[in-house]
């Protein structure tokens, strides 16, 4: 407990640092905890620390976690006031239109949406699960061939689109750096991406839900809340 008690802490403590780097509140920023690296017993250090945010990247690995997470905190309900009566499930990780049933009915939030067909998809059995599911957009703001993500140029059209889908509220846009120690490169991508969500949110094509900017990992999340980032998705700095 103390060792991931300390590396929390350690995570705080620079969010709250790059925050005042750029002159902002630091509980605008949401602490997501990814826990694809985490045994279940880490995971539940975790939420008996308080935090209630956590992100998978697979589909399965989420299913097969909830189910174990669900299982502790009824258990510590009956036991121990510290434990929370829920948590928040984010998808951060490439989801496949086929994976979309089984995390619908689990995730508070789907990062990772990069197609109009996945968006509709998600739209379509929101609609029979009687949902309305809250999703950002992944944009490739590198432009690496080998990362998931809509090009910038085609995101504000496609965050129209979606925005007109009945059964999803776009939240916001989700990106992810390219992983180099050049911090100009990195801070050049989350910033092209904050452009991008005032352009969107400028020109009126979303929702007044529009308010999320999920960007920044383990190795670059000081950039991302220095650059506007309102969630953090950290998973290594915690549990390596």
């Amino acid at each position: 407990m103390n060792r991931i008690a300390e590396k929390i802490g350690t995570v705080n403590e620079r969010i709250t640092a790059a925050c005042a780097r750029a002159g902002r509140n630091s509980s605008d920023v949401r602490l997501v905890v990814v826990t694809k690296s985490a045994s279940i017993e880490q995971v539940k250090q975790v939420i008996s620390l308080g935090l209630t945010d956590l992100g998978e990247n697979r589909a399965q690995q989420l299913a097969k976690v909830s189910q174990q997470v669900n299982r502790f905190l009824a258990a510590g309900n009956n036991s121990d006031r510290r434990i929370p009566t829920a948590v928040n499930w984010h998808m951060v990780g490439h989801l496949q239109r086929n994976k979309v049933r089984p995390i619908l009915g689990i995730c508070s939030m789907i990062h990772s949406v990069d197609t109009l067909r996945l968006a509709e998809e998600i739209n379509s059995v929101a609609a029979k699960m009687h949902l309305r599911c809250r999703i950002l957009l992944q944009v490739n703001s590198s432009a690496e061939p080998q990362k998931y993500g809509v090009p910038v140029g085609a995101a504000t059209h496609m965050a129209e689109q979606i925005a007109t889908l009945e059964n999803i509220t776009l939240t916001g846009l989700m990106t992810m750096a390219p992983l180099t120690r050049d911090k100009g490169v990195i801070r050049a991508c989350f910033e092209r991406t904050r452009e991008l969500f005032v352009e969107v949110k400028g020109e009126r094509l979303v929702g007044p839900e529009f308010t999320q900017l999920s960007m920044g990992m383990s190795n670059d999340y000081e950039i991302a809340v220095e650059h506007g980032a309102t969630i953090v998705r950290i998973g290594s700095a915690i549990f390596a």
